[in-house]
């Protein structure tokens, strides 16, 4: 690149964000509804602490929010999203194409795709992976052959579970969490079955054909707010949920964890990875508006604070498994710095 055209891009965005600091003095934040508990309480603490306006936090999904983001500098444009996925080298691009060309990417923690049902249904449940496929695919295997799903009790499935219908509220196709289930609990699952080991499928195969979640009814579409999904669950013993941990820690009062090959979800298990379907959560900073947009940097400092972060931190009270002291500190010192991401 040329240095005018450097010189260009550099007052570019110099001037959008000039703007933004004149237009606006709370911080925008979107993203994830995983992330988003997280990201409250951060804007929560540092609001309490500094008397500065709490940021705005909105639970958009990561794909929205990455959409937003990734938009363009300014007053108009969000400073920070947050991710239940690592960014996408098609969002990155889109970040590049519209002037968004310096992100720092951090790793908050770990955190597991809980499956929950009511405290009031005493059954004890205990789900493979397999069966998981099972009962949510848009297609399985009958009898040799790969066709709709026919399951609409959990009995037909496994003898074992419950003669109850199939119902499982979960996310949409926008949201980092239905990505992380894709990949984590249905390609592994159908992995397992017979029919695909035996055909020897590949992965490009099972991405095409193991990736539908079914849409004849026993799973539900319940859109970006977890909440409603609690709702739901403690309205419905016979209902299920998937959603992030930090929802099922926080009622526990009312929900259970569904076990997933005997692996009780709790803080133990999702940093320890044994828990199958444990994933890591991240947020994005727009580094364009730090120094710009006011307190922005001093709220990336109080999210990245062993007090929020730590093994015992306040987050960690909101379920997030904390990271290892070791990698708590190279994350801090990334971030705290503006070191500039880049997609694997």
């Amino acid at each position: 690149m040329s240095m005018l055209k450097l010189t260009v891009s550099a007052l570019t965005i110099a001037a959008a964000s000039a703007t933004a600091a004149a237009a606006r003095d709370q911080i925008r934040i979107v993203g994830s509804s995983t992330v988003f508990p997280y990201t409250q309480a951060v804007a929560e603490e540092f609001s309490n602490q500094t008397g500065a306006p709490s940021p705005i936090v909105e639970s958009t999904g990561t794909g929205g929010g990455m959409q937003i983001f990734c938009a363009g500098i300014g007053e108009q444009h969000p400073d920070i999203t947050g991710a239940s996925r690592a960014m996408k080298a098609s969002e990155f691009e889109l970040c590049q194409q519209n002037g968004v060309t310096d992100i720092s990417e951090a790793m908050i923690g770990y955190d597991g795709l809980s499956l929950a049902v009511s405290n009031a249904n005493d059954f004890a449940w205990d789900l493979t992976l397999e069966e998981i496929f099972l009962a949510l695919a848009a297609e399985v295997p009958v009898d040799g052959e790969w066709v709709a799903n026919p399951y609409r009790q959990w009995s037909e499935i496994n003898e074992n579970l419950p003669a109850t219908e199939i119902l499982v509220m979960g996310p949409p196709p926008t949201s980092g969490t239905r990505d992380a289930f894709v990949e984590l609990a249905m390609h592994a699952g159908c992995k397992t079955l017979d029919y695909v080991e035996q055909g020897g499928f590949d992965s490009a195969w099972i991405n095409e054909n193991c990736s539908r979640m079914r849409t004849d009814g026993p799973f539900v579409e319940a859109g970006e707010n977890d909440n409603l999904i609690v709702q739901r669950l403690q309205a419905d013993p016979n209902a299920m949920g998937i959603f992030g941990y930090s929802f099922l820690y926080e009622n526990l009062d009312t929900l259970k964890g569904v076990n997933i090959g005997g692996v009780e979800p709790d803080l133990d298990t999702i940093a320890d990875f044994s828990y199958p379907i444990a994933r890591p959560l991240y947020f994005y900073v727009k580094n364009a508006h730090r120094g710009v947009i006011p307190n922005l940097q001093e709220f990336v400092e109080e999210y990245m604070s062993d007090e929020a972060l730590a093994a015992g931190g306040y987050l960690s009270e909101r379920g997030l498994v904390a990271l290892s002291d070791e990698d708590r500190a190279a994350l801090q010192d990334a971030v705290l710095s503006g070191a500039s991401f880049q997609p694997e």
